[in-house]
């Protein structure tokens, strides 16, 4: 369980330091000029919202689910797969929304625009960080 929890961290810093190069790339590159199309905007925000809550449900199904198992028996390997495996597509689509906000910036949108998709990705990826099943919450 503790290197499954180290090689998690280590994605998840790695992928906080992506979803900042993604802000980085979208000023340097991105149009001076805000001429987006307000349609890509509103069809990004609302694939946004759905992508909040695949987030939630993959997190209710796979991690809080695999958690309880755990917590019993930790050496079962296959539920700790299904844990590192929800950990894994949470982080996946907490990116997406990084990337949205790039693409966002790309197509000529203001960053206080882009900002509303890099900051929920951001925060989703630093809220679930990967955290061992603790058994005294079973009381065992």
């Amino acid at each position: 369980m503790p290197s499954a929890v180290k090689t998690l961290r280590i994605i998840q810093i790695a992928l906080l330091v992506s979803m900042g190069m993604y802000v980085l790339v979208g000023e340097l590159v991105g149009p001076r000029v805000s001429n987006g199309r307000p349609t890509l905007f509103y069809a990004l925000s609302a694939l946004s919202i759905m992508t909040i809550g695949v987030i939630l449900v993959v997190r209710r199904t796979l991690v809080l689910h695999s958690e309880a198992t755990l917590r019993t028996r930790s050496d079962d390997l296959p539920t700790l797969g299904r844990w590192k495996n929800g950990y894994l597509v949470t982080y996946a689509l907490s990116e997406a929304l990084a990337l949205f906000g790039l693409i966002v910036r790309l197509a000529g949108f203001s960053l206080s625009e882009a900002i509303t998709f890099y900051l929920p990705g951001f925060v989703l990826m630093l809220f679930f960080r990967p955290q061992p099943p603790s058994r005294t919450l079973t009381g065992a």
